[in-house]
């Protein structure tokens, strides 16, 4: 599972079988302000679809340092760990993901900037899993 950690949001894209590739998934709603970042419903999609690892995205700022983004996504993969010890917590270096996913979406053509920012994030799940999955033996 890859996720694609915001203040906002999550993107989630999933594998295949044999670890190939990704699909998004879906987008929950969390609420960084308000402590609400819905680890319940994510844990309820990791033994749905019976996951054993989670790739977050690890937002680092262009010189290779950890910005606030980049605290939070871990912050968020500690508080998953803590939840649910069960599953593998791995962070991926996403620098550009989103905006590589935006570049995907407008070159579409006809995807709405309403529609682009309904997809975005869990089309930058999949580039972080499929990355992931790419730089795997």
């Amino acid at each position: 599972m890859g996720l694609d950690v915001g203040s906002r949001t999550v993107g989630i894209a999933l594998s295949d079988l044999l670890g190939l590739t990704a699909q998004g998934l879906e987008t929950l709603r969390i609420d960084e302000e308000a402590d609400d970042y819905a680890i319940d419903t994510l844990i309820t999609l990791i033994k749905e679809h019976d996951v054993d690892t989670v790739v977050i995205g690890l937002p680092k700022n262009m010189n290779n340092t950890l910005g606030p983004r980049a605290e939070a996504s871990q912050r968020y993969g500690e508080m998953l760990a803590a939840a649910y010890p069960d599953v593998r917590i791995v962070y991926q270096d996403e620098r550009l993901t989103t905006s590589q996913a935006e570049r995907m979406l407008i070159q579409e053509g006809n995807v709405s900037r309403k529609k682009r920012k309904e997809v975005i994030d869990k089309l930058a799940a999949v580039l972080i899993l499929q990355n992931y999955l790419d730089s795997q033996p």
